[in-house]
């Protein structure tokens, strides 16, 4: 295979020693871009799942679920080329296309794992003297963390690899390593970009999951032992 051949791994091996500075500086663009956007994302999706799971009126849920629909369905390049007008090229319309591909996964986990907390538990709550504020700090949203963990987790991988397509529009990222690949027909650019972002969501899942692991363990000290 031409990816195994020893001409390429020569040719990989010196990109890697002599380009390792625009290496670090693409990998570094690429996780700014996709932490902004996640964050974005978490910080109005999870709020509003929330939301929508205690005030469950049919056309609130069917429209912001609509809304958020519309916009995993845009194509990523059809998205950026519509934010252009509007925001011109660079950092800010990609980070606001990768902020709204965030928000459905995480608002439609976050809402599935409000409402799947038992109203028995709550109203035993509720009984036991707690507060709304403390039924849902200390009940409804440990319980539902695993679902919103879970929505993050797989928009984290989501957005990092959409990320890519940023350079379009002069973004930068890992992208930018990839088009220059094929742009001059060099194979070790477009490896070096594409693994550099595998290896990022790799980590980011990694670093999420074990988040989502300690936090079970606090919540769930006896289950977590077992």
């Amino acid at each position: 295979m031409l990816l195994l051949s020893s001409e390429f791994l020569k040719d990989f091996d010196v990109f890697i020693r002599e380009r390792y500075p625009d290496l670090l500086q693409a990998t570094g663009q690429h996780l700014i871009l996709s932490g902004v956007a996640l964050a974005l994302g978490v910080l109005v999706a999870v709020p509003a799942g929330m939301l929508l799971a205690h005030y469950p009126a049919k056309w609130a849920r069917t429209g912001a679920f609509g809304v958020a629909n519309i916009f995993q369905t845009i194509p990523s390049l059809a998205l950026l080329a519509l934010l252009i007008p509007l925001f011109g090229i660079g950092t800010k319309p990609a980070i606001l296309a990768l902020f709204l591909y965030s928000l459905m996964p995480i608002l439609r986990n976050t809402y599935t794992g409000f409402r799947s907390v038992d109203p028995a538990i709550l109203e035993s709550a509720r009984g036991m003297g707690y507060g709304a504020a403390q039924r849902l700090m200390r009940i409804q949203f440990p319980l539902a963390f695993p679902y919103i963990m879970s929505g993050i987790r797989v928009t984290t991988v989501y957005i990092i690899s959409w990320a890519t397509l940023a350079t379009l529009i002069g973004a930068g990222g890992l992208g930018q390593l990839i088009v220059s690949g094929i742009g001059v027909n060099k194979e070790e650019l477009v490896v070096a970009g594409a693994a550099a972002a595998i290896v990022l969501a790799l980590l980011a899942d990694g670093v999420l999951g074990g988040i989502e692991r300690r936090v079970a363990r606090r919540a769930h000290p006896k289950a977590a032992s077992k």
